[in-house]
């Protein structure tokens, strides 16, 4: 809300309201993202009432592409967007499954159905051998290891930059595609604050058709007698055999809890702005969520901010300097049984284990199997679990499998955080230097107490203990100079210089014992174990250190004419230590064009359902430099 021809104006508040004080006859500009501006004459002292109409053009929606924005009518390249709103269609535990469907070209496949389990994200399939993985760059910091630490709360949009032209400025990081995030911030209004809640159960919607005791025992026979052998059962044991056990139905955990905590607090005056939040996830697993054998909780804190440092509208240089930070902290632990294996898994046991055989052992049963086996698995009252006939192999009592003394948790620790600075050196031209920081530390700590389930690789005489921990670091400086100019109201430019410095460094340390001096699973680490030395090993440490190095130099032009015909132009400049010592840089360029048909004259008077037509072409190149250190060919 601005006086025209003036500096005197005001931002309302999240309602509409405003108070200005204004001489008579004076007029007012009144403009908003995503509407029709509009110029009202002060005539009188009553109050206003100013209704704003959407204007379909500035309503396009701005995108982020990599070093800057762009109204997605003029972008040349192929990008996909996701907002929050659609982000709110769901309530997932991560980000990436909540864009499954979402974005065309782009195929995301969780690992397994284990809480907290990864997704393969591929973009138009896959770039390159070993690691096909996307770059992902949330607040402009490349972020190692996914981004699974993110609270999908938290997040503003989510662009897919999809082809080459669009991904060519992230140069020999690119060939997978790039996941742009950009998370929320305050705006200028009251503070706001929202708490969001849910609370659910989870089963199994469907189970796996499979024989019971009576058809089993029939089956068995009719294979034996094909045989040429003496069947198995007799009629009377058929008859009465009854449907035996379901081991689907035993090994399910009925109502399964998952539950989402969100809560934030934002708003801003025109001096600053702020966004914080917490958020808390927890999801047991319909398969041993119910033994802690597979579980995932998530805590995730987020604080960012921009500060009007400096404003001064009567000059025209060196006229705004700002500052910002974003910053996320998270912490996740999860445990997990073994997925995708059709044999020897819980699962897999539970599809294919004997049904004429009960969950557990009669007393002289129980009996004869301890004699024998005196690590037989028992649940907490000490019930003696029915172990598997013979030719089973490794397939068991799965419900005894979740008994199992063993355990095994993976903890991790992620802060990512980006400060930075802008200064507006002239009208149009802006210089934002940025560092950012990415610390994770992560690793796995498990034990296992002798037991016995199956003959064949399903016992253990011996208790073992494991330890491990992880730490990666990424320091990042980026600074960029930017320069937009409108020429004669219709010729559009932007111009984008930078450059780019960066180091990851990963430091392993862990190791393993046997022979636990107590069988109290909160004393299982690796200084109660009393084994032999020579048994014992230690991996990682001065050994397990590496790091890599990336410097980049990359530059943009774009140019429109009336949002009509656009051409853009890219390229980017790598060195990264993981290249030889003979090619240590290398030069990704990108060019693309664009012709919006939907705004020429001759399309004016097209049907309402007839939005946009644009057609485009581009051309780019990538590279992919997540190859190792030294695993390269001189």
């Amino acid at each position: 809300m601005a006086v025209k021809g003036t500096t005197i104006g005001v931002i309302t508040d999240l309602d509409g309201q405003f108070t200005l004080s204004v001489p008579l006859k004076s007029t007012l500009i009144i403009s908003y993202v995503g509407y029709k501006s509009q110029q009202v004459v002060v005539s009188d002292t009553k109050p206003l009432r100013i209704i704003l109409t959407e204007d379909s053009k500035t309503l396009d929606e701005v995108v982020v592409v990599g070093y800057g924005v762009q109204k997605k009518s003029v972008v040349t390249a192929s990008i996909s967007r996701v907002t929050s709103e659609e982000l709110k269609t769901a309530n997932p535990s991560r980000v990436e499954d909540v864009l499954k469907g979402k974005v065309s070209g782009v195929q995301i496949t969780q690992i397994s159905g284990q809480p907290g389990a990864d997704s393969h994200v591929r973009i138009r399939g896959i770039g390159t051998i070993n690691n096909s993985n996307p770059l992902y760059i949330v607040d402009g910091m490349a972020v190692e290891g996914g981004i699974n630490y993110l609270n999908p709360a938290d997040i503003q949009s989510v662009e897919i930059l999809k082809d080459a032209a669009s991904a060519a400025i992230y140069g020999a990081r690119a060939a997978n595609g790039v996941v742009l995030v950009t998370t929320k911030n305050g705006s200028v209004g009251k503070a706001t604050i929202n708490y969001n809640v849910s609370y659910g159960w989870q089963n199994p919607w469907k189970k796996k058709s499979v024989l019971n005791a009576k058809e089993y025992m029939v089956i068995m026979n009719e294979s034996q007698i094909n045989d040429g052998y003496a069947p198995y059962y007799t009629q009377d044991e058929i008859n009465a055999a009854g449907k035996g056990t379901d081991w689907q139905e035993e090994t399910f955990y009925k109502n399964a809890p998952i539950q989402n905590h969100q809560v934030n607090v934002s708003g801003g005056t025109e001096k600053a702005s702020y966004f914080l939040s917490l958020g808390y996830y927890d999801q047991a697993g319909i398969v041993g969520g119910n033994y802690d054998k597979s579980n995932y909780n998530r805590w995730s804190v987020r604080t960012n901010g921009t500060y009007n440092v400096f404003e001064d509208k009567s000059r025209s240089f060196l006229n705004n300097v700002k500052v910002g930070m974003n910053v996320g902290y998270s912490r996740s632990k999860s445990t997990g049984i073994e997925t995708n294996s059709e044999y020897g898994s819980i699962l897999g046991s539970a599809l294919t284990f004997d049904p004429t055989v009960p969950v557990y052992a009669d007393e002289a049963t129980a009996a004869t199997i301890l004699a024998q086996y005196p690590n037989a698995v028992k649940d907490k009252n000490g019930n003696v679990f029915s172990i598997p006939p013979t030719g089973f192999q490794e397939i068991a009592n799965p419900v005894a499998m979740l008994n199992q003394p063993t355990a095994g948790i993976n903890n991790s620790d992620k802060i990512v955080a980006t400060f930075w600075g802008e200064i507006d050196i002239m009208k149009g031209l802006k210089f934002k230097s940025s560092y950012g920081a990415d610390l994770a530390f992560w690793g796995y700590d498990s034990y296992t107490y002798p037991y016995f389930l199956a003959v064949q690789g399903k016992s253990l005489d011996y208790s073992t203990v494991q330890s491990e921990m992880n730490r990666g670091y990424r320091w990042q400086v980026e600074n960029v100079l930017s320069y937009k100019k409108t020429f004669a109201g219709k010729h559009n430019l932007s111009l984008v210089l930078g450059q780019s410095a960066q180091k990851y460094t990963y430091r392993n340390l862990g190791g393993n014992d046997r022979d636990l001096l107590e069988t109290d699973p909160s004393k299982a680490n690796i200084n109660s174990a009393i084994a032999d030395a020579k048994l014992g090993r230690v991996w990682g440490g001065t050994g397990g250190y590496t790091a890599y190095t990336l410097a980049s130099y990359f530059g943009r032009f774009d140019y429109n004419y009336d949002e009509k015909y656009m051409v853009q132009a890219t390229i980017r400049r790598d060195g990264s230590s993981n290249f030889g010592a003979r090619n240590k840089w290398a030069t990704f360029p990108a060019f693309s064009l664009g012709w919006n048909v939907s705004n020429e004259a001759f399309m004016e008077n097209r049907p309402e359902w007839f939005n946009t037509l644009k057609l485009r072409f581009s051309w780019g190149k990538n590279g992919n430099e997540r190859i190792g250190n030294l695993n390269i060919l001189h």
